[in-house]
């Protein structure tokens, strides 16, 4: 293997190009510092993108491939971990907001105090995060307008206080959407446009989406869905202080003797190793892989890994399952729903969000409806798979079906982790990332409730058949990997402060969704963003002067 120095040391690495490490770019150079990104995937360019279902879906083409790339699971240490491709996320310049749904609800106030709300629940690690909303609330919005957004301020009655609107409208209702919104009306419960990742109207030189269902895990060939692609990354990059490696695989996080970090390890498309040096580094590479890197990067003073003296790196990590009901509507007295028509999923509530024992569990998630997939990968419960009888269901069923889903807000438990497989290695001679969870019992009971009330609004809709589809455990089917490196106060329990800063590595920088010290009921990118701004601006106005 040849090893060579970068000649020239910069202000900050940052390893990672998706939600947090792009926006980190964007800050930073604008701000004057040089800055190096290294993403482990390709820097795909718009004619990459299409719908083609099998190249996007079935090929591996912006997925991580389980061959190359494996990952293990299993649900308590007592059992032999097993590859699965868990939790995969596009490494690719963009990271998963090149696949993403665009759902980018802010987080309510509650999720900041869940312990103060709920006390020590038995088996989970439940904490209050370091910060408030009203500290996000000014980031939120700066993403919001910078990024491109859409939406409808005061629509969801359950919203926190915010500063200022959306730069532009939300989407029009697709025909699921507003089946959802009748269901939802006849049962007395609200509804409203859910926020997006997205223009829907020219914004900024940027022309409106396309207004198809070919956009959940697809890339976009044009300006209209909002990822670091399109948006942060162009803006560092203009500023001529952002030099963004692709295809470069970060394998340590250098440490000086001083314990300070000073750069990373890293091997290129072809195979040469390079030192990066730097004055501080920022990792974003998922909650996955984040706390693998740091695993990996032992030293006479980290034997357990970087940043890990208090053994928490890995542990209370949360996945939001998504599990659905099913409706079928009657072919004879509704019109088709053409989910392929109009957005992926453009109408959604909060009415079971915050907290109602009397349901049987606490916490609660954001529900919204959408199609049951794209023509070669949908599926419908029971349906079959082969022959005219699959002929059969695809006429019957595709057009006339859609689901109410749920993105769980799973409760963090400590025993649930990522750490490194003793016995799995991927392509490139590193151990795997291993995940052992068990969802707690709160998980399932809110799991069963939501879905039971999917299901009941799917009958109010007018479905004439409803299908429960509950987990039996999580799968990591949204590819949200949350709080494996969890901010707090307390370097004894927490790998990061609340700036995201680690512990023990005064100049090392968590900033992707590893640092939530307990999950939420939405997507995390927003706030993995507004959050990332927050911690950025930090650096430059305080944690800067100490560096040499």
């Amino acid at each position: 293997m040849i090893r060579k120095t970068n000649p020239e040391p910069v202000d900050v690495v940052i390893i990672g190009a998706g939600a947090g490490g792009a926006t980190a770019a964007k800050v930073l150079t604008e701000a004057g510092l040089k800055v190096v990104g290294l993403e482990r995937g390709p820097w795909l360019k718009p004619e990459h993108a299409s719908g083609d279902e099998l190249k996007i879906l079935n090929r591996n083409y912006i997925w991580q491939d389980p061959t190359l790339k494996p990952r293990t699971v299993r649900a308590n240490e007592n059992e032999k971990a097993v590859i699965k491709n868990f939790s995969a996320t596009p490494q690719v310049v963009g990271g998963g907001t090149t696949h993403w749904g665009g759902m980018v609800p802010r987080m309510a106030e509650s999720d900041f105090k869940l312990r103060s709300l709920h006390g020590d629940v038995e088996g989970a690690s439940l904490v209050d995060w370091p910060i408030t909303y009203a500290d996000l609330e000014p980031y939120y919005t700066k993403v919001e307008w910078e990024f491109g957004t859409s939406g409808l301020a005061g629509a969801n009655k359950w919203e926190a206080w915010r500063s200022r609107g959306y730069p532009t409208k939300p989407a029009p209702l697709s025909q699921i959407g507003r089946k959802f919104a009748t269901g939802m009306d006849r049962l007395g419960h609200s509804s409203f446009p859910m926020p997006q990742g997205m223009v829907t109207e020219p914004y900024r030189g940027r022309q409106p989406y396309s207004e198809n269902g070919f956009w959940q895990q697809y890339p976009d060939p044009g300006t209209g869905k909002s990822s670091t692609l399109i948006s942060f990354i162009p803006d560092a990059i203009a500023t001529g202080r952002y030099d963004l490696r692709s295809d470069c695989l970060v394998r340590e996080i250098l440490i000086g003797k001083d314990g300070r970090a000073t750069g990373v390890l890293y091997e290129d498309e072809d195979g040469t190793e390079y030192v990066q040096e730097a004055k501080a580094v920022i990792l974003s590479a998922g909650g996955i892989e984040t706390p693998r890197l740091l695993l990996m990067s032992t030293s006479n003073r980290f034997p357990d890994g970087l940043a890990n003296s208090s053994g928490q790196v890995g542990r209370n990590a949360t996945f939001h399952q998504y599990s659905f009901a099913v409706g079928l509507f009657d072919q004879e007295l509704h019109d088709p729903l053409f989910g392929w028509s109009g957005h992926y999923m453009n109408g959604c509530s909060f009415d079971f969000y915050e907290t109602d024992e009397s349901r049987g569990h606490i916490l609660g998630s954001l529900i919204f409806p959408s199609m049951l997939g794209h023509p070669v990968n949908w599926t419908f419960p029971g349906r079959p798979t082969w022959g005219a009888a699959a002929k059969d269901a695809d006429r019957d069923f595709f057009n006339h079906s859609m689901k109410i889903g749920v993105l769980l807000h799973d409760l963090p438990v400590e025993s649930n982790r990522v750490d490194l497989d003793p016995d799995v290695k991927d392509a490139w001679g590193m151990p795997a990332a291993r995940i052992t969870h068990t969802p707690h019992a709160n998980d399932f009971a809110q799991e069963r409730w939501q879905v039971a009330k999917n299901g009941e609004i799917l009958e109010a809709a007018g479905a004439s058949r409803v299908i429960p589809v509950n987990m039996e455990r999580i799968k990591g089917n949204t590819s949200h990997e949350l709080g494996t490196a969890r901010m707090g106060n307390d370097p004894a329990t927490s790998v990061v402060d609340k700036w995201c800063r680690t512990h023990d590595v005064p100049n090392l920088y968590i900033f992707d969704a590893s640092f939530f010290p307990t999950a939420t009921g939405i997507n995390p990118a927003l706030t993995i963003m507004a959050n990332t701004w927050r911690c950025a601006d930090h650096l430059l106005t305080e944690d800067r002067r100490g560096w040499s």
